[in-house]
């Protein structure tokens, strides 16, 4: 979902496949990379950007999704919420 509100993907819908399922979704071209961050750091609200640098080509290019206790955010809403958590992926 954050992804679609991002713009980098459209519509996706869940298959149930009758063992894990599959997710179709649409992609709209606009990812050139992304990928899971592993092992999931801890992030304070004030540690954002310095993730930022180092996961993002440039400051206003891309996203890092970020799992909070109020839920999954991009880095820009947790740091206008002034949240933390763990961050997930990363997707430019």
């Amino acid at each position: 979902r954050v992804m679609q509100l991002n713009g980098y993907i459209g519509e996706f819908e869940f298959i149930d496949d009758g063992r894990t399922g599959k997710f179709k979704v649409q992609l709209l071209g606009r990812i050139n990379k992304c990928g899971a961050v592993r092992p999931r750091f801890a992030v304070g609200a004030d540690e954002i950007e310095l993730w930022e640098k180092k996961f993002l080509p440039s400051r206003e290019m891309g996203i890092l999704i970020i799992s909070t206790s109020y839920g999954v955010f991009s880095h820009r809403e947790a740091k206008e919420k002034k949240i933390g958590g763990r961050l997930l992926a990363f997707v430019y």
